[in-house]
């Protein structure tokens, strides 16, 4: 075996490596997620949780939380979240978040700077997620993940967090945590 062909070997090993230990640590993330989910605890403290524990988990995230969605006021208001002070209010269509709310899809943004309309609630986010939140077909919420560097979410890691959004989908709903603001 040629030194090239030997080099390739031990990198095919790393990425298989690579790829097994992405693949557990996000099965680990997804099954802690459901173990916090405790139906004997209000839904408030279940989604603060969970917050928190994908915050510190995750790694390269500078805020975590969620705008609770109001289809007939077209805004999202801050609700639970992890991370420095947020904007309050988002209108539909407005930045990464309004923009989800307004097409009720994931957005993965690699470069906030090169997003038309971003928000800047922290300076230091360089590439965000946001995911729609709908509780029986109804948007509750946009789970809204910003990181300090650009190009963080790839599509596993996406796919992980819409694994987890449904955990969370369930928590959220205008009977758990929306009423007072909802009407």
């Amino acid at each position: 075996m040629t030194n090239y062909a030997k080099i390739i070997a031990i990198f095919i090993r790393i990425l298989n490596i690579d790829i097994w230990y992405n693949l557990t640590m996000k099965s680990i993330l997804y099954q802690q997620c459901e173990a916090l989910n405790d139906s004997s605890l209000p839904a408030i403290s279940n989604i603060s949780n969970i917050l928190a524990l994908l915050y510190h988990e995750m790694g390269d995230v500078n805020w975590i939380g969620f705008y609770l969605c109001n289809d007939q006021k077209q805004e999202c208001l801050l609700g639970p979240f992890q991370g420095k002070v947020a904007c309050t209010r988002i209108q539909y269509g407005l930045g990464v978040v309004g923009t989800c709310a307004q097409r009720q899809k994931t957005i993965v943004v690699d470069d906030v700077h090169q997003f038309p309309g971003h928000i800047a609630c922290d300076a230091a986010s360089q590439s965000e997620i946001v995911i729609p939140l709908k509780k029986d077909d109804q948007l509750v919420a946009i789970l809204d993940i910003d990181s300090p560097i650009t190009h963080r979410f790839d599509n596993s890691i996406k796919e992980t967090l819409e694994d987890i959004s449904l955990i969370l989908s369930d928590l959220i709903s205008v009977d758990n945590i929306l009423k007072d603001w909802w009407f």
